[in-house]
């Protein structure tokens, strides 16, 4: 039975002392050893009644749990075998690692390195800045990304339902080639590239990603992303894709490819103009209600022309949505006209650029003019009247076998590749502004789409267990990195206590200290 510390207090003071549980053989029953270490100063024994005792260091030991346990049980040392050097795995795993618990800047990561368990488990590992810097180049200058999913998909045996989108991450850097002005959909004005993630949606993991210069349409990425998928053995699969991704072409190559996907049409399109048109009338009738997640929902089946190829489909109406649509929409339009009536428009401004900056995509709702400096607004009655009447409902479209209901979930589940996208924009620190090369950043990218996989799979895990209700990831780190190892100067590790909250994230996700 393994030992672990104990927190005594004696007159106000505490005190460790490491317990050691056995098996009485003559009472039948487990009892403890205990052997005191010294005075508790912050978890860690300052003070001892023998002075080779005194711990030589005090190690980061329990954020590292389940980390550790998702790195073996998918088996991402192996999958990084043959991908690069054996003696890169452990250094890219570290500082993947590193991006999950506690994201620094890579000339602190040596001394945050020596502070873990990982140093005694993995010793010697070179992470000076210079060192890393030189290992993501080498990551950078060949095809490890694709390499490595090859590898990931076969090891996690990757499941039928793929989810595919797209981000923008900006940059200030002068020097990275990659980086290229385009449609920013954070709305910066800064130069981009664009990189896609194809998420499992079952195991709830990335299992492949691309990169594309930032002036690259979304449109133009998926033939490539399709290609490279066949290339790695992956073929019975269902794509999820947003709208975005909607053009005849993309239709055709997917529908060519013999690929099965789900996507809700552009509705910019001719033919899906005229279906929207033909069910407005008819998908509130009673014959086509139907109970999905004990909410009504009137689901009718369309079929739309894409080109050459028809599409089927079903159309959607959400009444309980609708509501909800109408009363942000008409909200936004108040305090849009709210906004530009108390407007004080100088003779040298222009009207119609202040309108436009204010107004925004809600420009074509609002008709206004300029009476002694002042805007008077009013809504446009047939604009606002068509995008009422839109609300609540909605098509999506299959190439496969599909009921609507199957359509539906599966298309609703596609939020996990947002998470992903919040992730490595909010949790990970993706694009550092140090970053001085193209395949230095591809390198980081790397290691950052690691951590990506490590942090989303803990938070599966997390979602599984029933945690995710209680505390966040960052919450579940947080407590478990007090969590602590002692080692001796005889070379003896010693766990600090766990308590009850701690034994507790730790059995529920299945892991033992």
């Amino acid at each position: 039975m393994k030992s672990f510390i104990r927190v005594k207090k004696i007159h106000g003071h505490e005190y460790l002392y490491e317990i050691t549980p056995y098996y009485d053989k003559e009472k039948k029953q487990v009892r403890q050893k205990s052997k005191y270490l010294g005075k508790n100063v912050n978890g860690v024994p300052v003070k001892v009644r023998s002075q080779g005792q005194i711990p030589k260091k005090v190690l980061s030991y329990g954020e590292f749990l389940p980390l550790k346990k998702i790195a073996e049980d998918l088996k991402l040392e192996e999958s990084l075998s043959g991908v690069v050097p054996d003696n890169d795995i452990w250094p890219i795993l570290t500082l993947a690692m590193n991006y999950v618990t506690r994201p620094l800047a890579l000339t602190h990561i040596q001394s945050w390195y020596e502070g873990t368990v990982l140093s005694e488990e993995h010793p010697d590992i070179p992470l000076s800045s210079q060192s890393i810097s030189r290992m993501l180049s080498r990551i950078g200058d060949g095809t490890a990304n694709l390499e490595f999913s090859c590898n990931f998909i076969k090891q996690t045996s990757t499941g039928s339902t793929l989810v595919y989108d797209i981000t923008s991450l900006s940059s200030y850097s002068q020097s990275i080639s990659l980086l290229e002005y385009g449609y920013n959909r954070d709305g910066l004005s800064l130069p981009q590239i664009n990189l896609s993630l194809v998420v499992d949606k079952d195991l709830g993991i990335p299992v492949m990603y691309d990169l594309y210069p930032g002036s690259i349409a979304d449109v133009s990425t998926l033939k490539n992303t399709v290609a490279k998928l066949r290339s790695e053995g992956v073929n019975n699969y269902t794509l999820i894709l947003d709208r975005g991704f909607f053009s005849t072409d993309n239709i055709e190559e997917m529908i060519s490819a013999k690929i099965s996907f789900i996507i809700p049409p552009n509705g910019n399109l001719k033919s899906v103009k005229e279906a929207i048109s033909a069910i407005h009338n008819k998908i509130g009738d009673p014959e086509h209600l139907k109970m999905y997640e004990k909410e009504p929902m009137f689901v009718m089946p369309v079929s739309i022309d894409v080109g050459k190829n028809r599409l089927n489909g079903y159309a959607y109406y959400d009444q309980k949505r609708e509501q909800q649509e109408r009363n942000s929409f008409y909200k936004r339009l108040y305090d849009l006209m709210e906004v530009l009536k108390s407007k004080n428009l100088k003779p040298w401004m222009d009207p119609a650029e202040v309108f436009k900056a204010a107004a925004k995509n809600d420009a074509k709702f609002i008709e206004w003019t300029v009476v002694d400096g002042k805007f008077q607004v009013s809504l446009r009655r047939n604009a606002v009247s068509q995008a009422v009447n839109k609300m609540g409902k909605f098509i999506l479209l299959y190439n496969g076998n599909f009921s609507w209901e199957e359509c539906l979930s599966l298309y609703r589940g596609k939020d996990v590749v947002e998470k992903g996208f919040s992730v490595m924009k909010n949790n990970l620190d993706v694009m550092p502004s140090n970053l001085k090369t193209n395949n230095s950043l591809r390198g980081y990218l790397f290691v950052a789409f690691l951590a990506l996989i490590l942090r989303m799979k803990l938070m599966r895990m997390m979602i599984d267990a029933g945690l995710s209700k209680k505390m966040s990831v960052d919450g579940l780190l947080t407590d478990l990195e007090k969590i602590k190892i002692l080692v001796l100067p005889n070379g003896e590790r010693i766990t600090t206590e766990i308590s009850k909250k701690q034994r507790d994230i730790l059995d529920a996700l299945h892991i033992c200290a």
